[in-house]
C-alpha cells in the first residue's frame, strides 16, 4: 500500500492542485446525484471517476487506484465508496486508504 500511495503522490505532482480539486469536485457532485441509484447495485464497491463519469466499480479502493494508474495518464481522477455515508475528502480522496470507512 505504501508503494501505491507513493505512486499516487507522484501522479498528483504532475497536475496542478487547482485542476485536481476541480476534478474531485466535479466527480463528487455527479456521484452524489447518482448515489440513490447506485446503492442497490454497488453498495460497498469503489467507483473510479473521471470527468464526472464513473469508469468502473472495484472491490477495494486499492484496486480502483491501480486501475487509475494504468488507464488515466494525467492523474486526474477520484474514487468514491458507494455507501449511505458520503464523505468528500477533497483533493486527497484517491490518495488516502479508505478501508477503515464502513457504512
Amino acid at each position: 500500500m505504501a508503494a501505491l500511495i507513493e505512486a499516487m503522490a507522484m501522479a498528483i505532482e504532475k497536475v496542478s492542485a487547482d485542476a485536481a480539486q476541480a476534478e474531485v469536485d466535479r466527480n463528487y457532485a455527479e456521484f452524489v446525484k447518482q448515489l440513490p441509484a447506485l446503492l442497490p447495485l454497488y453498495r460497498g464497491k469503489f467507483a473510479l471517476m473521471k470527468g464526472g463519469k464513473i469508469l468502473g466499480y472495484y472491490t477495494t479502493a486499492q484496486d480502483a487506484a491501480e486501475a487509475a494508474q494504468t488507464f488515466i495518464k494525467d492523474g486526474l481522477f477520484s474514487i468514491q465508496e458507494v455507501t449511505d455515508v458520503s464523505i468528500n475528502l477533497g483533493f486527497f480522496t484517491h490518495a488516502v486508504p479508505v478501508d477503515h470507512v464502513q457504512p
